[in-house]
């Protein structure tokens, strides 16, 4: 996994505004595991890296290299959206039914 999968997690967390010390806290690790797993030095277990993905709202296929975030099937996205459901504000919600609508 190593630095690549660090770079995918440091860039999903400035994309959602979180800071290291948030997303550790939200993946219940402690803020230096999750330093050790950005920087590449450690590998976060199979649970972990399942609850990043999940507080990213992204697929551990995605943090692992196992595709493009843009390839989704249906069932993939399916997958997310109940997933990350009840963290979503209104407005995200509202972003995604635009999408699937066509604004």
């Amino acid at each position: 996994m190593g630095k690549e999968l660090g770079k995918k997690i440091q860039n999903l967390m400035q994309r959602s505004g979180l800071t290291q010390k948030q997303l550790a806290e939200l993946v219940n690790v402690t803020e230096v595991s999750m330093s050790r797993y950005i920087s590449g030095e450690r590998d976060p277990s199979v649970e972990t890296l399942a609850n990043i993905a999940t507080a990213l709202h992204t697929t551990t296929d995605f943090l692992l290299g196992k595709g493009k975030k843009s390839d989704f099937d249906l069932g993939e996205i399916t997958t997310l959206l109940a997933r990350n459901a009840r963290k979503l504000n209104n407005e995200q919600k509202r972003e995604i039914i635009n999408a699937l609508l066509g604004d």
